[in-house]
């Protein structure tokens, strides 16, 4: 055989062990690009998970934050509103329980009067619910239990069908008294929740 014809023979020899290569080095480095592509795809996963969760926490703080709001709005306007007239709930008519935000049946009974008036009125009125302690107790423990018996007088008007965006609380606690806490009576009447009508 010639030169000029064993030369063809090695240029395709060495082109056929070169593409040998070159598949080899490409289906090794397939396989390392489609190894991290499964991770990255794993990875998507796990975090659109995280998101779908992250969205719910998310969508439950917006409707709490909307509460809120609704609630500030109408104490604004509490703010700004003309005095109607009130209902005082003290201890001597109703009486709450020491230490205790359950209503009595004496005090249910007239909150239900009471709403039968708000209908009647047909206004669109705005009611705030003050709760109110005597000073036996710590300050802070009486602040929590004003705003508690004035959270059980609002979710019960809400129950008989006063709209909960027209009502908001606030606890004074031991700080309004309307008599002295040195009496078992002075006492009974500082136990009170005081509802307050504004146009």
């Amino acid at each position: 055989m010639s030169k000029l014809g064993f030369a063809p023979l090695l240029i395709f020899a060495g082109l056929a062990v070169t593409g040998c290569a070159t598949q080899g080095y490409v289906d090794k480095h397939v396989a390392t690009v489609q190894g991290q592509v499964t991770t990255l795809q794993g990875q998507q996963t796990a975090l659109q998970g995280q998101e779908q969760d992250t969205s719910a926490k998310i969508q439950v703080l917006d409707q709490t934050t909307q509460q809120a709001l609704t609630r500030a709005e109408a104490a604004g306007k509490l703010a700004e509103g003309k005095f109607l007239y009130s209902m005082v709930l003290s201890d001597d008519s109703v009486k709450f329980p020491t230490d205790s935000a359950q209503l009595s049946a004496e005090a249910q009974t007239r909150l239900m009067d009471f709403v039968s008036k708000l209908k009647a009125d047909n206004k669109n009125v705005y009611v705030e619910i003050q709760g109110h302690t005597d000073a036996a107790g710590p300050k802070a423990v009486n602040m929590h239990l004003g705003e508690d018996r004035a959270e059980a007088v609002r979710l019960f008007m809400n129950q008989q069908g006063v709209p909960l965006n027209r009502m908001s609380t606030i606890s004074y606690g031991p700080t309004a008294p309307v008599a002295p806490n040195t009496s078992r009576e002075g006492r009974a009447q500082n136990r009170r929740v005081v509802v307050i009508v504004m146009a």
